[in-house]
């Protein structure tokens, strides 16, 4: 499965009411802000808590700038999951354009 790469400043259009949203910084990091209906599970945490996700939904991911994200996002798509978006440039590229 390859993952899909999409803007974080059009991430609406990936993102449903069916996603699961994932934000894979760490809770300090969250405390700046983050997307709305985003859940988060750090990075190192994310191999152990993967069974808390459903595989046959659709995963959008979000970090600070995308590589944390892409990362997640290989990690998932490398244990099943057939659905992964990484946002390209995180959380740094949307507070760029001024959204907050």
């Amino acid at each position: 499965m390859t993952v899909m790469n999409h803007p974080v400043t059009d991430y609406t259009a990936v993102v449903d009411s069916s996603t699961q949203f994932l934000d894979v910084r760490e809770p300090a990091e969250i405390v700046e802000g983050s997307l709305p209906g985003t859940v988060n599970i750090p990075l190192g945490q994310l191999p152990t808590r993967v069974p808390e996700l459903d595989r046959n939904r659709r995963v959008v991911v979000l970090c600070r700038s995308g590589g944390r994200s892409a990362h997640a996002a290989k990690l998932l798509a490398d244990v099943g999951f057939t659905d992964v978006v990484n946002l390209d440039g995180g959380m740094l590229a949307y507070s760029a354009t001024g959204w907050n």
